[in-house]
Parts: C-alpha cells; structure tokens; sequence
C-alpha cells in the first residue's frame, strides 16, 4: 500500500512524465500534486478535468450505461493527458501529464492502474 506522496513519486517515474495529481472530483481540488510547471499548471487542470469526469458521468447516466470510467485519454498533439478514477472512492482521480514524444502511453495506463490499486488514503 502506498500513500499520495509515494504514488505520485511512483507515478513520475515513468518515462516522459511531466506532472500528476490526485483530485477530489467532488470540490475540483487537489489532494498532492507533483511536477508540473511551465505549460502544465496542475491547479488549472485539475479543476478543468473534474468538469471532464462529471461531464462524462452525467453522460453514461443518461444513456443507462450500468459500467464504471476505467480511464479517460485526452490526446493533444504533444501530450497525453490522463484522467483515472479511483476504484476504491470514485469521488477520486489520478491525473497524469505525459510528453507524447518520450512517453509511452501502453506503459502509462498499466503504471496508473497499478498505482490506483496500491493507493491507500
């Protein structure tokens, strides 16, 4: 079991990695943040990303859909953007920024669900 600090750490190990948060989708603000900086403001984007995760929710709602987010994929032209809800409290995300030309998103989604799975909070 890891706690924010360390799954965040965790987290920025992977390859390309530019910040990652944990985000209470309920208020829109951040648990722990690490990295981030320049192009990428954490605070900004994780109160523009709890929108993404209601929106997407509210959606699956009116279409009836009985099934849970596992990711959500924001692809930029240089960037991936990652949203993970928790599956132990989904009032919860993990956000990740991922640089496109150094990351790899296959090794980036299997990191955040083992991350996920270890989080304790």
């Amino acid at each position: 079991m890891a706690d924010i600090k360390q799954t965040l750490a965790d987290i920025l190990e992977l390859d390309g990695a530019m910040g990652a948060c944990i985000v209470d989708s309920n208020s829109g603000m951040m648990l722990g943040a690490m990295g981030g900086g320049g192009p990428v403001d954490l605070e900004i984007a994780a109160a523009g990303n709890t929108e993404v995760v209601r929106a997407k929710r509210k959606t699956m709602a009116a279409l009836k859909l009985d099934d849970e987010i596992e990711d959500i994929l924001i692809s930029l032209g240089k960037q991936y953007h990652l949203i993970r809800p928790l599956s132990s409290n989904d009032a919860l995300f993990i956000y990740l920024v991922i640089d496109k030309a150094k990351g790899n998103l296959a090794m980036a989604r299997l990191k955040l669900s083992s991350a996920e799975k270890a989080l304790t909070i």
